[in-house]
């Protein structure tokens, strides 16, 4: 399975084998029982000898030469939910850490609001080269992300400071609840099975995301060479409209890296995809951010 992440989007946990976490259950190695009428259930990933690059256990004894029976594989080094939630916490914090800096120590009143905001597209740029490496890389590097994280928060303090101090008062802190709010639905939703993540959903939240994306590009290019708001699809009605199918698709996209954690702790993924789940969340936490910050910021302006 693939998320819309690029770092999932890649490689993900579903290594070699497509859409091979749907419809499957965790399992010690083989195709899953009763998996021959069902085209998209490939087994588990991750217990494939001949497919998964993690089936050979470097902890264990090299005796095999002297006659010893195999070792069943070890658990050292695989990832737990454990690894997942502290990556993500520090990915997170980092953010946070950030952007409470760049809001304290970079003013946007009338004076310095241009030097800010120069400073903020700066950062985001950085940011969004950063996180194109960390996606086409093999392995997950933890200071790239973190540097990620570092620059994306100094991104974002910018623009809610901006938003909150200029435009609505409490916007940043509204939209940080919004987020928590959305976060915390989806995960019961998918915990309770209310969110049934297959082949299907997937590819609707794919197509429904590349189509808004585009959207928006299309919207973006004519602001820029036609100046004002473009087609207005960020702005106005139609904005607050499109604001909240951004929001929809956030957690469209929490369900889908939700499945992507769930997959790699049941098949056993190293320790270090941990990373790449923490990167992943980060990417959709943000998105969700920025959707209700417009949203607040639209709402405000209209008053």
């Amino acid at each position: 399975m693939r998320s819309r992440n690029p770092v999932f989007s890649r490689r993900g946990f579903s290594r070699d084998n497509g859409y091979a976490g749907f419809n499957t259950a965790p399992q010690a190695g083989g195709p899953a029982v009763g998996t021959q009428g069902n085209p998209y259930a490939q087994g588990n990933p991750y217990a494939q000898p001949s497919g998964n690059p993690y089936a050979q256990n470097p902890y264990a004894p090299q005796d095999a030469q002297y006659g010893a029976p195999p070792q069943a594989p070890a658990t050292t080094g695989r990832m737990t939910m454990d690894d997942v939630v502290v990556r993500t916490a520090s990915t997170l914090g980092v953010l946070v850490v950030t952007a409470a800096l760049a809001w304290a120590l970079l003013p946007v009143d009338d004076a310095h609001i241009t030097r800010s905001y120069g400073i903020g597209i700066g950062a985001a740029l950085i940011a969004m080269v950063l996180g194109f490496v960390q996606s086409f890389k093999r392995k997950a590097s933890p200071a790239l992300i973190l540097t990620y994280a570092a620059f994306e928060g100094v991104f974002l303090g910018v623009v809610s400071s901006v938003v909150d101090n200029r435009i609505a008062s409490g916007a940043a802190m509204q939209a940080v609840l919004g987020t928590m709010a959305v976060f915390a639905a989806v995960l019961i939703a998918y915990k309770a099975g209310w969110i049934r993540v297959n082949r299907r959903f997937y590819g609707f939240v794919m197509a429904a995301a590349l189509g808004f994306v585009l959207l928006m590009m299309v919207n973006l290019l004519f602001a820029a060479f036609g100046g004002g708001d473009g087609l207005g699809f960020r702005s106005g009605a139609l904005g607050i409209v499109f604001g909240i199918i951004g929001v929809i698709l956030g957690a469209c996209f929490l369900a889908l890296d939700f499945k992507q954690v769930e997959d790699g702790v049941a098949y056993g993924a190293p320790r270090e995809e941990a990373w790449l789940a923490a990167f992943g969340l980060t990417l959709t936490l943000v998105w969700i951010y920025m959707e209700f910050l417009r949203i607040i910021a639209i709402l405000n302006q209209n008053d």
